[in-house]
């Protein structure tokens, strides 16, 4: 795989740097500041990315912590990245390879049975049929609805949210601004017509209802829809029975992968290759990226414009615009100096939802899980270990269970984990005959109230309650464990940038998305600073690897500096 090295701030990077006014920084080498980049450099402006660690990627990143073994440390499968973002930025010329999962769903029970799920009909079909006949002939109709509502989400992605002007406007801006907004919302009512009022009823369900009302409505079978409501509280702080949860259920069918949607994949070389193909098409475009550049402040003229960031050695780099892929609190509550922001703003941003439960951890074993349920007759790897492996979920009331153990203050007794194997389809991330394993594993508080994460014992004790858990699916999964990275709420933090540990930069709850996101009156990646930007997942249309928040932001920019687009449809 072709792979560009990127600069560091030490020698004569720092001087580059400092030596011109760019026309636009971007805070953070997330695949989405990394995204912005690239769209501001094909352009035609002069572009600076400054990541605060030694590797681009954010969230999104490769990193080798046990010889031999890749890990993709925080996401790690691929399914969301905009087709327009791929093909724009000629992501596959510049090293993106996507393994596709099949099957995509493995659900092992204690009892001995097992489902299996994926894009083959037949054999969704003959597998939920094994628990219920009826929810075998029910689960296309549900799929088929959710895509229907994903066609109705889908173009609001790709475009800014339809924000009212904040800054003192021309007659011509105020009414070119109307006229946009009049556009949206006639073709918002276009599509809620063709839905028609019965599927537009279903929608609002779907929106507002707890994810297990949804799920008891179309099925009865309790593995079936334990291993639905998974993708309803995947990231979050929420149970399978909070209102508003059912609309995550849209990310089983939302993704797509090679333009057949609903399939999530892997990436070759891990999730850092995503993060390494769009640094590579924005260095192309004349991007110029550097790591080891922390930004400890953003610097203004008039307390009202930014000028340009101080990084934590003390330079100066200055610039047009900045963009931040920074989590919002991290930009408005760290990077933003004191007392410049009004006070409403303020603490809408600091009051915030940041909350995590979220773990994750990433094994190296010398060998596969061989679960007692599923003995099928493959030599090496079989079905069972090529998609997402459901642990503990045999039922929504498992999964609320585990979610009531961190409202009350302490890790999951039995954490509900999701299993995958990368190196099963991807042969460049382990030695021969071992395997990369990552668990992503709820429900874990950020400050327990029984230990803490700072202490070693405490972190071991859950991992290995983990490692114990798997055990019983698939009996000496412990002893097979050569080691293990854990990265807790406090770590995704200190480690990644990610406020809270939430890994989309903030909660995506119904308060939170579109008009709200990041707060109600900012969603069109404007801040209330001249020049300053949002670019990240705290930014519309939210966290995942979409690349959508990068994407938009930059065409934002561009169309305010009245820069050409170098043929990019917007």
């Amino acid at each position: 795989m072709w792979r560009r090295s990127f600069n560091s701030t030490a020698g004569s990077a720092t001087s580059t740097l400092k030596d011109k006014k760019w026309d636009a920084l971007v805070i953070g080498g997330g695949h989405n500041g990394l995204t912005a980049a690239a769209y501001l450099a094909r352009g035609g402006l002069s572009a600076a990315v400054l990541e605060r660690r030694h590797v681009i990627g954010g969230a999104a990143v490769t990193e080798e912590l046990i010889p031999g073994f890749k890990f993709s440390r925080c996401s790690y499968l691929q399914s969301l990245l905009r087709p327009s973002v791929i093909r724009e930025l000629q992501l596959g010329k510049h090293g993106l390879k996507l393994l596709k999962r099949n099957p995509s769903s493995f659900t092992p029970c204690l009892d001995g049975r097992y489902l299996l799920l994926g894009p083959d009909k037949d054999l969704n079909y003959s597998e939920i049929s094994k628990f219920s006949k009826r929810d075998a002939d029910a689960y296309p109709r549900y799929e088929h609805q959710l895509e229907n509502f994903c066609k109705f989400v889908d173009p609001l992605l790709d475009s800014p949210p339809p924000e009212s002007l904040h800054d003192i406007s021309s007659l011509s801006d105020r009414v070119k601004n109307k006229i946009q907004k009049s556009v949206f919302w006639a073709r918002c009512l276009r599509q809620a017509i063709s839905l028609g009022q019965k599927d537009m009823v279903d929608f609002m369900d779907l929106l507002l209802s707890p994810a297990s009302k949804v799920l008891n409505n179309w099925f009865e079978a309790d593995v079936l829809k334990a291993t639905l409501a998974t993708d309803a509280v995947i990231g979050t702080t929420a149970s399978v029975h909070t209102p508003g949860s059912g609309y995550v259920l849209l990310h089983h069918v939302m993704g797509e992968t090679d333009g057949e949607r609903g399939i999530w994949s892997y990436v070759e070389g891990g999730m850092g290759s995503v993060s390494t193909a769009i640094g590579n098409a924005a260095s192309e475009a004349g991007a110029h990226i550097v790591t080891n550049a922390e930004v400890s402040e953003l610097l203004l003229e008039n307390s009202s414009t930014v000028s340009g960031v101080m990084l934590a050695d003390g330079t100066r780099v200055y610039a047009s615009v900045v963009l931040s892929n920074a989590t919002p609190y991290k930009t408005f509550m760290e990077l933003v100096p004191n007392n410049v922001l009004a006070d409403d703003f303020t603490r809408a941003i600091k009051f915030s939802d940041y909350s995590s439960g979220t773990t994750k951890i990433n094994v190296a074993v010398d060998k596969l899980p061989e679960f007692q349920c599923c003995k099928l007759s493959h030599p090496n790897s079989g079905p069972q270990h090529v998609g997402t492996i459901h642990i503990g979920s045999e039922s929504m009331e498992e999964i609320d269970s585990a979610c009531q153990d961190a409202v009350n203050g302490i890790p999951s007794r039995r954490p509900v984990i999701e299993m995958t194997i990368p190196s099963v389809l991807d042969k460049t991330i382990s030695p021969p005959g071992k395997h990369v394993i990552n668990l992503f594993v709820q429900y874990t508080p950020y400050k327990p109230l029984n230990g803490g994460w700072e202490d070693p014992a405490y972190r071991e004790s859950f991992a290995k309650k983990c490692f114990s858990l798997i055990d019983e699916y698939a009996s000496g999964f412990s002893t097979s464990v050569i080691g293990y990275d854990m990265l807790t709420p406090p770590d995704l933090e200190r480690e990644i940038g990610l406020t809270g540990g939430n890994i989309f930069h903030g909660a995506m709850g119904l308060d939170s998305l579109f008009l709200m996101r990041p707060v109600k009156g900012w969603s069109n990646y404007k801040t209330p600073l001249k020049g300053l930007y949002l670019c990240g997942s705290g930014a519309h249309p939210g966290g995942g690897v979409m690349g959508a928040p990068g994407r938009n932001a930059a065409h934002l920019v561009l169309k305010n500096v009245n820069k050409p687009l170098n043929d990019i449809s917007i």
